[in-house]
């Protein structure tokens, strides 16, 4: 059945995410939630509210405050033959998390010669806009891209939320799952009906002939605004998500680029070291690279910490107007 044909309804970013964790905690027992204040208090954006109550603390498990031991618990969980989904309340905090998620969970497969699975999930909210400051407020998912053995998934929408978790809790391998904090109240529509969205697998969202723009995450509905409004103006940008990042739908991004002949990439992330220079790199050594005819621009946030004032935090990401603005300098 395709996606227009689904019956639909509008609900929250959160609450797509709440129902891919409860539907598949239903279908199967050996999936359950761990992490700080998931249980009782719902989690500190509210996305587990609920889920203690139907499934009891044994499935949804409050732990103590150390990543470390919720990344290395749910490790050890998955090779055992859980699917744990691990919430680690800030991405920022994934740092503490690192050696159990990249030296075991992303090694343990390859190192047993496929023997041993790792169905792990760790989400996490990523990114700015709420004014917390430094400490709570980055965008690390290229940190996560340069590990061999994790999967990196960055949805923008509720229906990719919810069916990008479902895929990334039946997978045999850890998968890193990025929620933007500002996406969390966005409204959009779900299926009712089962579903997944494969992981690797890119989408257009938006069709265009003069310019492709990739970016993912909370930056997608900016750029959707973006191409939307100058489309009054006869500037047609295509708007493509990657949503996994790893897997990353190369071919999608490729022809994209080959039909429009000019690439701006787009994400919230410090530009230096930002995924954008990995999804340019696969534009130029492709064959999409003979059909530009501008350079590659990046467009990422500013080399600094996030700051805690608000008109500073929101003007060192992307913006509207610097995001218009890279268009123009592209199709000059």
């Amino acid at each position: 059945m395709r996606k227009e044909e689904k019956v639909m309804r509008e609900i929250t970013y959160a609450q797509a995410i709440n129902e891919a964790m409860s539907e598949e905690m239903r279908k199967d027992e050996n999936v359950f939630l761990m992490g700080e204040d998931v249980g009782l208090y719902g989690g500190a954006f509210g996305v587990s509210v609920g889920m203690i109550q139907e499934f009891g603390e044994e499935r949804v498990r409050d732990t103590p405050i150390s990543e470390a031991v919720i990344a290395g618990a749910a490790a050890g969980a998955a090779v055992t033959g859980m699917r744990p989904v691990a919430e680690i309340m800030f991405s920022d905090f994934m740092t503490i998390s690192m050696d159990q998620l990249v030296n075991q969970a992303a090694k343990m497969r390859y190192m047993f010669g496929g023997k041993a699975k790792v169905p792990m999930v760790i989400r996490t909210p990523g990114g700015s806009g709420t004014g917390a400051a430094a400490q709570h407020s980055q965008s690390l998912e290229s940190w996560f891209c340069h590990v061999p053995g994790l999967k990196v998934v960055t949805p923008s929408t509720p229906y990719d939320a919810k069916g990008l978790l479902k895929a990334a809790i039946r997978d045999e391998n850890p998968v890193v799952f990025i929620e933007q904090k500002l996406l969390y109240r966005k409204k959009g529509f779900v299926p009712e009906e089962d579903y997944v969205v494969p992981l690797g697998k890119a989408e257009v969202k938006k069709e265009g002939s003069d310019l492709t723009v990739i970016t993912y995450g909370r930056m997608v509905p900016t750029c959707l605004e973006v191409a939307e409004d100058l489309e009054k103006d006869g500037i047609q940008v295509e708007v493509v998500d990657p949503r996994t990042l790893l897997p990353l739908d190369k071919e999608t991004l490729i022809q994209s680029v080959k039909k429009t002949g000019r690439l701006l990439v787009v994400h919230e992330a410090v530009q230096t070291g930002g995924f954008g220079g990995e999804i340019a790199a696969v534009i130029a050594d492709s064959e999409a690279f003979f059909y530009l005819d501008a350079p590659i621009k990046r467009l990422g946030g500013l080399d600094v910490p996030i700051p805690y004032c608000p008109e500073l935090e929101k003007n060192v990401v992307p913006t509207y107007e610097t995001i218009k603005r890279a268009i123009f300098e592209l199709l000059a």
